[in-house]
């Protein structure tokens, strides 16, 4: 509930704080005292548009402080933690206006945006009158009251909704997933084609490279060695015509000695063939190392990755390849969770209807027995709930729910805004929310104007209607009424002081003879 209220340079108000009460809280005074100014300040607080004729002449800002007790169930609790404030329950929610008309909004004196200010007033405070813009008139919030009122099991419409809207992403991912696969088939079958016929293994291209290089080196020694058979069989074919001359020249001791340089040379020629035929021997070319290196690099090349990579390349193509052949079962899976996670939806938001039109027959007729004793006797509420087209369908269903009222027989039901004057829209107010006593999150609920054009009789049941009211949360009353005020159970009265400005203030009538005085007045 609102604790407090503090207000400095707001208009005609210089400073003023005021200590507030639970329950039944009443504001009165004379036309023009000022109370209208207080609702404004509130507003501000509360993140209502800023003016800078809000600002008191020749001040360069005004400032205004609301302080509220709230309980840690609260939903101002799941806004804050959002926004990564650190809730309390005590909330103070200020606001801070320049001569200019800019503004500036803090929480527990944490700078915030205007948006979340308002955000969490509105969970705060609900204001009734003429000029209010949130609560009832406000169509987006007529199907959560509805919701609550009705017993609406929202948790299991949203999850079921969430179910659906996922399924559905997941048909639409694969679909799409699917026609870029199709649309492949024939690249990925060429490719993995040619990866089967050369089979590359996993670390086969470091190896070729090294026997390469061995093949190279081989290549070289056997063209040594063959230049080297070709030295040893001239040498011989020199050595044994010498050792012919010699055997006719009878050169007994120098025969000897190319004879065994025949022999040695021999020898030479055969470890040559014998080194050049070890040599010659291997399982491997290097014509056919070439090929394969080779090959296996440009493969690589072409699909931009690494020679030790095509073997994997090959698994994730056969996969692809084998996820299109079970493509059809795998979208067929896909559609069947869509297609029954819709039907759930369904299933949820037709229950949520029904609790909505057996909610909606019920508020309707206890709403219009509130409607007579408020000088609404010829009123109608009616709360519109509209099927909507699947593509407007949301978490919240499948209707769209407003309340509607008409103020003359035979007259169109229309928003309570257009049809509606000002204190008329303050009973037809009042009489909701006495039936949804209940329902919504705010613990304060402001009503001005509720006793426009009307005195006596309706005047007290109005009265009644917002003592009931305000024995489950806190309701301030802007009145002129004496019988509204008379039942209050808090009362302060908004009065200009004698001073040359005239500025606004606001004394709490603690009393009995002071609030037997006030009421005197007003009922003069």
């Amino acid at each position: 509930m609102l604790t407090s209220l503090s207000i400095k340079n707001v208009v005609l108000i210089e400073q003023l704080t005021i200590e507030f009460k639970g329950g039944f809280c009443a504001l009165t005074g004379e036309t023009g005292a000022g109370k209208s100014i207080l609702l404004d300040s509130l507003g501000l607080a509360l993140g209502a548009r800023s003016e800078s004729s809000l600002v008191r002449k020749g001040s360069e800002q005004a400032q205004v402080s609301a302080v509220f007790e709230i309980e840690k169930s609260h939903s101002a609790f799941a806004l804050l933690q959002a926004a990564d404030i650190q809730p309390d329950t005590t909330l103070i929610l200020r606001r801070a206006v320049g001569s200019d008309g800019r503004s500036k909004a803090y929480i527990n004196d944490q700078p915030v945006s205007i948006g979340l200010l308002r955000e969490v007033g509105d969970t705060l405070v609900e204001i009734h009158g003429q000029f209010a813009t949130q609560g009832l008139l406000d169509p987006k919030t007529h199907r959560a009251l509805l919701d609550e009122y009705a017993g609406v099991d929202i948790e299991a419409l949203e999850k079921s909704w969430g179910g659906w809207k996922a399924a559905a992403a997941a048909l639409t991912e694969g679909q799409e997933r699917a026609r870029k696969t199709i649309a492949e088939e024939e690249y990925l079958r060429a490719a993995l084609d040619t990866l089967e016929e050369l089979d590359p293994k996993e670390g086969e291209e470091e190896k070729l490279a090294s026997l390469r290089e061995r093949l190279m080196k081989r290549e070289h020694i056997l063209e040594n060695l063959n230049v080297a058979h070709e030295g040893v069989e001239a040498a011989e074919g020199a050595l044994g015509g010498a050792f012919r001359a010699l055997e006719k020249a009878g050169a007994g001791e120098a025969l000897v000695a190319l004879d065994r340089s025949l022999v040695e040379m021999k020898e030479v020629a055969a470890q040559i063939q014998s080194l050049s035929a070890d040599l010659e021997e291997s399982e491997f070319d290097l014509p056919q190392i070439d090929d394969r290196l080779f090959a296996i690099r440009g493969l690589a090349r072409k699909h931009n990755i690494l020679p030790d990579e095509l073997p994997k390349l090959r698994g994730d193509l056969a996969a692809q390849l084998s996820l299109i052949g079970r493509q059809e079962e795998t979208l067929g899976d896909l559609r069947k969770k869509a297609d029954d996670a819709k039907k759930l939806f369904i299933e949820e938001a037709e229950r949520a209807g029904a609790a909505r039109r057996k909610g909606a027959e019920k508020l309707d007729k206890l709403v219009e027995k509130e409607l007579p004793p408020l000088k609404l006797e010829k009123a109608k509420f009616v709360t519109e709930i509209v099927a909507l087209a699947e593509s407007e369908w949301g978490p919240y269903g499948m209707d769209r729910v407003r309340f509607l009222v008409s103020t003359n027989p035979g007259a169109a039901p229309g928003p309570l805004n257009k049809i509606a004057s000002g204190g008329e829209m303050a009973r037809f107010m009042l009489a909701l929310k006495v039936v949804m006593a209940q329902t919504g999150a705010a613990g304060t609920l402001i009503f001005d104007e509720v006793d426009s054009g009307i005195g006596g009789g309706t005047a007290d049941a109005v009265g009644e209607r917002l003592a009931r009211l305000a024995k489950g949360r806190q309701v301030l009353v802007v009145t002129h009424a004496p019988q509204v005020a008379a039942r209050a159970g808090n009362h302060w009265i908004v009065l200009k002081d004698g001073t040359k400005d005239m500025r606004t203030t606001v004394v709490p009538l603690d009393e009995v003879a002071e609030r037997r005085e006030e009421i005197a007045r007003m009922l003069a």
